[in-house]
């Protein structure tokens, strides 16, 4: 079950399966591809967080309840009723509004890969993370040999993938697995208050900004900062709005001076 819940700007999605410590169910696969794409085509919601319901974020996929295979599953073959076209990035719909995983529980293997499509993770003081794919003797599909080592490096990834042991979230944070580490309590409160910080700017410059991350933050080659200069251009050219820039400008300013 996926509920979601609405906090002004922000949907809150949350894997609703406690009893299963969330493990995603094909059907649970295909509502959370329609609550984020809901999300992404509402005009009022400019960020969504993703937790699950205590005491766990995502235990994986329910390889019982699966009759398809991990790969089906992975790249959304079967799994949604909804027709809308939607371009897979792991176990989620690509969208155009950032994704705030906040990560309560366990997230293990299939549950790591679902917070791995997130943009960032915020981490409960009870969040563990594993990789058991080489345990369970299934293969990942759903972008775990990508995203993993882009956050923690390729040695501290094989490390994770090839022991299968966990991680808390102290060493997640230390490594970079997560950018946050806080009490439970605190870690919805919190989440939210980043998406809500997000919702401030304007919807389209955020959007754009994560499609220059999505292009350019793999590469580091020289031609990336000329490719960066000139997607810049295009939207001073195209899209920049002076009048508007003064305004925001001023209002940063008071507010990072009051901050102090």
């Amino acid at each position: 079950m996926i509920t979601t819940e609405r906090h002004g700007p922000v949907a809150l999605v949350i894997l609703d399966r406690p009893e299963a410590r969330n493990a995603l169910t094909a059907a649970m696969i295909s509502s959370l591809g329609t609550a984020l794409l809901d999300a992404d085509a509402n005009p009022d919601i400019a960020a969504v967080v993703l937790t699950g319901r205590d005491p766990a974020f995502c235990a994986g996929l329910d390889l019982k309840d699966l009759a398809r295979t991990y790969e089906d599953v992975a790249e959304g073959r079967g799994t949604s009723a909804d027709a809308r076209p939607a371009v897979r990035r792991g176990l989620m719909p690509a969208t155009t509004k950032p994704r705030i995983g906040a990560v309560n529980g366990p997230a293990v293997t299939g549950g790591l890969e679902l917070a791995l499509g997130c943009d960032f993770l915020i981490a409960s003081e009870r969040a563990t993370f594993a990789d058991t794919h080489a345990r369970v003797g299934v293969m990942p599909a759903g972008g775990m040999t990508i995203r993993l080592p882009e956050l923690v490096g390729i040695n501290r990834a094989r490390q994770m993938s090839l022991t299968g042991n966990f991680v808390d979230a102290a060493t997640a944070c230390a490594w970079g697995l997560v950018n946050e580490v806080v009490p439970h309590a605190e870690l919805i409160p919190r989440t939210l208050a980043l998406a809500g910080s997000i919702a401030e700017s304007d919807p389209a410059a955020v959007a754009e900004l994560r499609s220059m991350y999505a292009a350019l933050a793999h590469r580091g080659d020289e031609e990336s900062y000329r490719d960066e200069a000139r997607w810049s251009r295009t939207w001073m050219t195209e899209r920049f709005d002076a009048e508007a820039f003064g305004a925001k400008r001023d209002s940063i300013i008071e507010r990072g001076s009051s901050q102090q």
